[in-house]
């Protein structure tokens, strides 16, 4: 057989042919990834939680005694100075009405004491009469004295008997007065409401007890209280702090002095806000997934000043965000990137299109990045959320470029 030029390329030609399919048939496409570049910026970890704002000093007015709150002279909301604005008044309670056996009890103790007031006025007379009679027979024994008839000694007797019906008279006079505040005593047991009018005067006003604003009042209208019964709740609504409650495992994290970020407020931007006290005891919550947890509430001062914060009152939800650590200049690569090696942290590098499993040392983690400490440096590739397609040694490429 003789080949020929034409013979021998056509035939170079097919084997070239056939080579390429069979290359392309077999040849493994590159995995497509997501890819993140490593990079150097500020980093913030912080412990998320929901607040509550509440005035700082809360002024509680209660009823000093029992009797019927008069219809509120304030309402929600209105301003009051401490003082001189009357936030509430009370009257006395009134007289109840009496049952049958009660009143003719006290309409016999009436007729009691005005017998008692007639015997005193009685002796009362008998007590001045004495003492006339006494004081006529001291003048005539001075007289005997005088032109030597009588002796001293029956002048002093006289001017004694004188000194005993005058006091007998002062004594009459006393018991006449008991008479009478007896009598006064059975009679007011007789008043029933109808006659309990106390004029104008009748009641205790209460003053607001500081500056602010009527945060509540428990009843508008007139109602019976009882001595100590809260009435009106009075607060400075520019005296603000929020109460968060956070897991007690991030509280031994932070302390007095740590900054937090006050979002989802109601207003434009944020506000900033500093730690100010941690209780010292927590308590078992149940958190909304029915799981117990102990807890404990976070007192926050807020910095920003009242001006910028308009409308923020005593009960308004907020988001606050504790930053816990924070720095300007961190390495740091996104939770994503990371997957468990053994007992330590890998991620996925890319090295000319070629995915190369890298072991690193982690620092701080944050809410979305984590803190590389060792294993990667600023400009590296990297690949974020790895399929199991993904291992060490295989070719990749970036998704959105396949």
């Amino acid at each position: 057989m003789v080949w020929t030029t034409r013979t021998i390329g056509l035939t170079a030609a097919g084997v070239a042919l056939i080579g390429g399919l069979l290359y392309v048939a077999l040849r493994t496409d590159p995995v497509p990834v997501d890819l993140v570049e490593v990079t150097e910026g500020p980093m913030r970890v912080t412990i998320d939680a929901d607040g509550k704002t509440r005035i700082r000093d809360l002024y509680e007015v209660a009823a000093p005694i029992a009797g019927t709150a008069r219809r509120s002279p304030v309402a929600v909301g209105d301003e009051v100075v401490a003082g001189d604005t009357v936030v509430a008044r009370v009257e006395p309670l009134s007289p109840s009405l009496l049952d049958a056996r009660s009143r003719a009890q006290a309409e016999a103790a009436v007729a009691e004491a005005e017998a008692a007031l007639s015997v005193a006025r009685a002796e009362l007379t008998r007590a001045e009469e004495e003492q006339t009679f006494q004081a006529s027979q001291l003048e005539r024994v001075q007289a005997l004295v005088e032109r030597g008839v009588a002796t001293t000694t029956r002048l002093e007797d006289a001017a004694q008997r004188l000194s005993v019906a005058e006091a007998a008279v002062a004594a009459a006079r006393s018991r006449v007065a008991m008479a009478e505040f007896t009598l006064e005593r059975s009679r007011a047991a007789l008043l029933g409401p109808e006659g309990a009018d106390q004029g104008e005067d009748c009641c205790v006003d209460l003053f607001a007890p500081a500056d602010g604003v009527v945060l509540s009042v428990a009843t508008i209208s007139e109602h019976p209280v009882q001595a100590g019964a809260p009435l009106v709740v009075i607060g400075d609504r520019g005296d603000l702090e929020i109460v968060a409650d956070i897991l007690s495992a991030d509280a031994v994290r932070i302390g007095p002095g740590t900054p937090a970020i006050v979002e989802r407020w109601g207003g434009e931007g944020t506000l900033d806000a500093v730690v100010r006290r941690i209780e010292p005891a927590a308590e078992t919550r149940v958190s909304a997934l029915g799981i117990e947890e102990q807890r404990v509430d976070v007192v926050f001062d807020i910095l920003t000043p009242e001006a910028e914060r308009p409308g923020l009152g005593h009960g308004f939800s907020v988001f606050l965000r504790i930053v816990e650590w924070e720095d300007e200049e961190v390495l740091q690569v996104p939770l994503g990137a990371l997957f468990r090696n053994g007992e330590g942290w890998a991620i996925f590098a890319v090295e000319d299109g070629v995915a190369v499993e890298r072991p690193v040392t982690l620092g701080q983690r944050g809410a979305r990045v984590v803190q590389v400490l060792e294993g990667l440096s600023a400009g590296d590739l990297i690949v974020t959320h790895p399929s199991d397609a993904v291992s060490d040694g295989v070719e990749v490429a970036r998704r959105d470029a396949t």
